[in-house]
């Protein structure tokens, strides 16, 4: 069902939402391409969402041998946790292999992996009360670009999944989109799109913002996963208040991982870095002076236990050591954007 919620999710950032951001709020692909000798002088940051992992595909064993990569090579990211995928909460009475990846996840942070909420379900909408998906839920995905919802329909429902991160020990850094291809959904935003609706409610922002104030989540900004582009990318604020902020952090680089199918054709190291170096999206993105690259990865094709990436991924990694080493750093989503926020723009790369 994961791998499904993924198609439309993808056809709709394409379709309409990186349209729609770079028209409303501008890209970076024209700045880049007269990107000053300071900018191409600056070092770049690395980093990457992968979404939908868990411990059901592979075990807790490989997200754990993920953090231990990761943290040996000093690699930095994004893993998102859907508590509530299995049509109850993880954090209730967990099985053994539950508690097993909680465990895991509670350490990823430093490990350099943030977690992100991906909502609750990456399905309908969850039933804290009774403990499960009520039939018929509307989708999370959806609901989060419906324009009638409020802030404080929003702000209670993100509450009560950090609520049960808490009963785990987790701490979220943000929030990632979880799309859906069903044929409800997939009607629902073709309406949506017709009605000029591309764009998540602004109340979800908002409602964000809210909790980060609140201290709910990690830190005083929040990275989101919505958007994505390799040229019309960029940071973009979505609410703030002084020192807190809520930003949707745009990927620049796609999944060539295996994807949500676990596909060994979708699988292509050289598209990151070629093995002398000379080209790859993250060359591209270094060349032209980006402040980042941010890929986007699936656990699905991934993790290091059944994953059909997880050996493209190490070659990757071992590429960038060998040639980018004194070009790129490695940052978490969520530092990126506490760090943007704090200099109020980019300036902050000219001291790493």
């Amino acid at each position: 069902m994961m791998e499904n919620h993924k198609i439309t999710r993808r056809r709709f950032i394409n379709a309409a939402s990186t349209a729609a951001v770079f028209n409303m709020i501008g890209g970076f692909s024209q700045a880049f391409a007269r990107a000053s000798d300071k900018e191409q002088s600056r070092k770049m940051l690395l980093s990457f969402y992968c979404d939908d992992t868990g411990p059901y595909r592979a075990g807790a064993e490989a997200f754990e041998i993920f953090l231990n990569y990761c943290a040996e090579n000093g690699i930095s990211g994004e893993s998102s946790v859907i508590l509530g995928g299995a049509g109850k909460s993880m954090s209730r009475n967990p099985t053994d292999e539950e508690q097993a990846y909680l465990i895991q996840v509670r350490r990823a942070f430093k490990c350099g992996i943030d977690t992100h909420m991906e909502i609750m379900t990456h399905g309908g909408l969850f039933d804290f009360e009774k403990n499960n998906i009520p039939e018929g839920a509307a989708h999370e995905g959806l609901w989060l670009h419906e324009p009638e919802v409020t802030v404080e329909e929003y702000q209670d429902y993100f509450a009560s999944i950090i609520a049960e991160g808490e009963k785990a020990g987790i701490q979220f850094t943000g929030l990632t989109w979880p799309g859906c291809s069903c044929e409800v959904c997939t009607k629902r935003y073709a309406e949506l799109r017709a009605a000029g609706v591309t764009e998540p409610n602004p109340a979800a922002w908002q409602a964000l913002l809210n909790l980060t104030k609140k201290g709910k989540f990690r830190g005083r900004t929040i990275s989101c996963f919505f958007g994505s582009s390799e040229t019309n990318y960029g940071i973009h604020l979505k609410a703030q208040d002084g020192e807190h902020g809520v930003y949707d952090l745009m990927p620049n680089a796609k999944d060539n991982f295996g994807i949500w199918e676990n596909d060994p054709e979708r699988v292509n190291p050289d598209y990151y870095i070629t093995q002398d170096g000379e080209s790859g999206i993250i060359v591209d993105h270094v060349r032209k002076g980006a402040p980042y690259c941010v890929w986007y990865a699936h656990w699905q094709g991934l993790n290091p236990i059944n994953g059909r990436g997880w050996s493209a991924f190490t070659t990757v990694i071992e590429r960038i050591n060998r040639h980018l080493r004194d070009r790129v750093v490695w940052m978490r989503p969520s530092e990126i954007t506490a760090r943007y926020h704090a200099a109020g723009g980019w300036e902050f790369l000219d001291s790493i």
